[in-house]
């Protein structure tokens, strides 16, 4: 009997963490990553609009840069454990990729994986063997866009409005991460 044929690379949507799938901590204009799991509490929707992704066919990969791990202020054991939780409440979650470096002062080799660096969502489509040509990140960060315009992925941007300006423009803007589900699904 031959072996059976390989399959074709899938699409994925990327995904960022903090003020896409959960709440983030905002100060002063500018969003934070939540420090603690009590902290860890996702956006309503999240579970719903991540099933009706993956029952689409996309592969949910999280891309999250967590440079508090870096620089000593957040310990691995807390990140680890949000994501054990993320996983629990959203199972249709199929990967999560990480970036702890602190992306200051000297150039170091784990910044092509830093967003707005590519390297995570490229990382991850080695992996997985995605279709990037056919894949999505979403973000609420000027990072986020950027990272997925370098991937070479439709973009969509959650507008919450933060005291930072976007660098390159995304592909579409709403308000929730369920709406950019929505945008996905319609495409």
């Amino acid at each position: 009997m031959p072996p059976p044929a390989p399959q074709p690379p899938r699409p994925a949507v990327f995904l960022d963490r903090d003020g896409t799938l959960n709440r983030q901590i905002i100060r002063d204009g500018k969003p934070y990553p939540p420090n603690t799991l009590a902290e860890f509490e996702l956006f309503p929707g999240v579970p719903e609009a991540c099933a009706a992704l993956a029952a689409a066919g996309y592969l949910l990969v999280v891309a999250t840069n967590q440079p508090d791990i870096g620089r000593g202020t957040q310990s691995a054991s807390v990140v680890a454990s949000m994501h054990s939780r993320l996983f629990s409440l959203v199972p249709s979650i199929d990967h999560i990729e990480i970036c702890s470096a602190p992306g200051q002062g000297v150039p170091h080799p784990s910044d092509y994986r830093r967003k707005p660096a590519p390297g995570m969502l490229l990382d991850a489509a080695l992996l997985l063997d995605l279709d990037l040509s056919r894949s999505w990140m979403v973000g609420d960060r000027w990072r986020d866009i950027d990272c997925g315009k370098r991937a070479g992925v439709r973009t969509v941007f959650i507008d919450f409005g933060y005291d930072e300006a976007l660098h390159a423009p995304p592909d579409f803007t709403v308000q929730s991460f369920p709406a950019a589900a929505a945008i996905i699904l319609q495409s």
